[in-house]
C-alpha cells in the first residue's frame, strides 16, 4: 500500500528523472549561448551621477534601519528578556519607525517647496540634510533649517550640506 510520504518521494523523484533527462538530452548550442551571456553580463560599465549618491545613502540608511529593526524584533521575542527589556526594545523600534517617517516627511517637503533631492538623517537630538541639485546658499540652507525645525517640538541641531556639482 502507498501512503502519503510514499506518493510524495516517487512524485518528486520522477520529476527529477524527468528533469535531468531534459537536461542531458538540451542541445548544446542553448548551453554555450546561455554561458556566453552569462559571461557578458559581468563586463558591463556603470555610471555614477549625483541623484545616484542621495539614492544610495536612502538605500543605505534603508537597510541599516531594517536591519536594526530586525535584531530588535528577535531580542523582543526572546523568551528570556524580562518585561522591562522587551518594553525597552519595543520603545527603540517605535523611535526607529517614527525616525524614519520624519526623514520622508522632511525630504517631501523640501521637494516640494524648494525642488530639490535631499538625504535626512534623524538621530537623538541631531539632524543632519543633504541637499543636491540646488545652488549651494546660505539663506536656502537657513531656510531648509526652519523647515525641518518646525518639525520637532524640541531644539534640534541641524546640519545642511549641499553635494558640490
Amino acid at each position: 500500500m502507498i501512503n502519503k510520504k510514499n506518493l510524495w518521494f516517487l512524485t518528486l523523484f520522477s520529476l527529477v528523472l524527468v528533469l535531468s533527462v531534459y537536461y542531458v538530452t538540451m542541445p548544446s548550442d542553448l548551453l554555450k549561448a546561455q554561458t556566453y551571456n552569462e559571461n557578458n553580463k559581468n563586463k558591463l560599465e556603470v555610471s555614477v551621477e549625483e541623484t545616484d549618491a542621495i539614492s544610495a545613502l536612502k538605500v543605505e540608511d534603508d537597510a541599516n534601519t531594517k536591519e536594526k529593526i530586525n535584531e530588535l524584533q528577535k531580542k523582543l521575542t526572546d523568551s528570556k528578556l524580562k518585561v522591562e527589556e522587551k518594553n525597552t526594545v519595543y520603545e527603540e523600534i517605535k523611535n526607529l519607525n517614527n525616525n524614519s517617517s520624519i526623514e520622508n516627511n522632511i525630504e517631501e517637503k523640501i521637494k516640494k517647496e524648494y525642488k530639490c533631492e535631499s538625504f535626512t538623517k534623524v538621530e537623538n537630538n541631531t539632524v543632519k540634510v543633504i541637499v543636491d541639485k540646488c545652488e549651494n546658499s546660505k539663506t536656502l540652507a537657513n531656510n531648509i533649517m526652519r523647515l525641518v525645525q518646525e518639525e520637532f517640538n524640541d531644539k534640534m541641531y541641524i546640519s545642511v550640506q549641499f553635494k558640490s556639482k
